[in-house]
């Protein structure tokens, strides 16, 4: 049993830190998972998946089902004891070697199964940089090189799957052919806007229409230079599934875990401390900083207005926002978020706000997020504030007046949230 949040008036960053712990509870595999997971079929049982929950949903599979075989690829920190199922932690967001040699072996696991064989797929957010077989030309050193620059330039996650997929032998749905004929079964906990399964870890179990053109279309879009080899594999043709594909006539996707339901679970929170509740969705997306100028804009006419008749008013939101790199400092869309929103706001007093990723890695520092209230800017000042936001270096800012949310591993993935609390 949720143990009830803290009095938001008494003391509002604990209330926040609760909202977002209860967010990230409900999207534990452990809760979420056995109820999606049907009785353990006669036969092969083979079990594989990538993302950063996917070690935790390998252990709840073995608590239902026992020892299982399989292998499972997570980022390093979010393995889990498994009976069976080999666990195997590698890089993210960047690919490593560890993460592409288990790639590889994933593959020869598939290989050779039949009709009457069973493919228990676990998929999680981290997938695309955990699951990582570079197409034919292009070796590890070049798409990494490809990886850091599409997260370092700010398009949205949709379009830098779109280009991981047709530079990778298992994303758009290879990972599922590979496996063909054999039955399929995806569960998938979702971190992306729209919770489209073919997005979640760039869909290694979901078909694919879009084109190698596509994907050039998209570097061209965000002035995104590649190796030679990159260009020549996408001037070719492409290993990505289209749907239809009979080689995908077996495979059933199923999300067994979404932001929507960890924000209402937080609302539901809220509104039993007396909260009134405005859930701006859980698919939002945009650059962290201007995102933050437009809810400080609403939290400002919220409070101007008396939302709420004398209650605290919450306004909640998820998805998934982007940071351009325009300096070299530390940070994360969640942490740059509150820094914009921390400027924008100005020491407005009766405003607090915490932004956090639901895996407790906010970009790619140890980081969930951050808190702020009307006595941030008076810690460190507004000049210092507009520096570290100009030189994208959140964290150090945070990290500088005690106000970062340090979780570890949360080993689940719901994507971002964000809560902004008038009092």
């Amino acid at each position: 049993m949720t143990a009830p949040a803290a009095d938001p008036s008494a003391d509002p960053g604990a209330f926040l830190r609760a909202l977002f712990d209860r967010a990230v509870e409900v999207a534990d595999p452990m809760r979420s998972l056995a109820t999606h997971l049907p009785p353990r079929p006669d036969g092969r049982v083979v079990v594989i998946g990538a993302g950063k929950a996917s070690a935790r949903m390998a252990e709840a599979v073995e608590a239902a089902w026992g020892s299982c075989e399989g292998l499972v690829i997570t980022r390093y920190g979010y393995g889990r004891p498994c009976k069976g199922i080999e666990i195997v932690e590698a890089a993210h967001p960047v690919p490593d070697e560890a993460g592409a040699q288990a790639t590889l072996r994933m593959l020869d696991l598939l290989a050779g199964l039949d009709e009457g064989d069973f493919v228990l797929a676990l998929i999680s957010g981290g997938a695309s940089a955990l699951l990582c077989a570079p197409v034919q030309g292009v070796g590890l050193a070049e798409k990494q090189a490809v990886n850091a620059a599409l997260l370092a330039s700010g398009a949205p996650i949709g379009q830098m799957n779109v280009v991981r997929k047709h530079l990778s032998r298992v994303k758009g749905g290879q990972l599922a052919a590979a496996a063909w004929p054999a039955r399929m079964l995806a569960l998938m906990i979702s971190d992306v806007p729209g919770d489209d399964p073919a997005m979640i870890g760039s869909g290694p179990t979901v078909g694919d229409a879009s084109t190698p053109a596509d994907a050039r279309t998209i570097l061209d879009r965000w002035g995104i230079a590649v190796p030679d080899s990159v260009t020549r594999a996408l001037q070719g043709g492409s290993g990505v599934i289209p749907p239809g594909d009979p080689r995908l006539s077996r495979v059933k996707n199923h999300i067994i875990a979404a932001p929507a339901r960890s924000l209402e679970a937080a609302a539901e929170m809220a509104r039993a401390a007396g909260c009134t509740v405005e859930i701006l969705g859980d698919s939002l997306e945009g650059e962290a900083r201007e995102v933050a100028a437009q809810h400080a804009r609403l939290a400002l006419s919220r409070q101007a207005d008396g939302h709420g008749s004398g209650q605290p008013h919450l306004i909640l939101s998820g998805g998934e926002l982007t940071v351009t790199r325009r300096g070299t400092g530390i940070g994360g869309p969640n942490s740059e978020y509150c820094l914009a929103l921390a400027i924008a706001l100005a020491g407005a007093p009766g405003i607090h706000a915490l932004a956090c990723d639901t895996d407790g890695v906010d970009g790619a520092a140890e980081v969930a997020g951050a808190i702020i209230g009307p006595g941030t800017l008076s810690v460190m000042s507004l000049d210092l504030a507009r520096q570290a936001l100009s030189a994208n270096d959140a964290h150090g800012f945070f990290q500088a007046c005690d106000a970062q949310v340090i979780t570890g591993p949360t080993l689940t993935n719901v994507n971002d949230f964000r809560a902004i609390l008038t009092l």
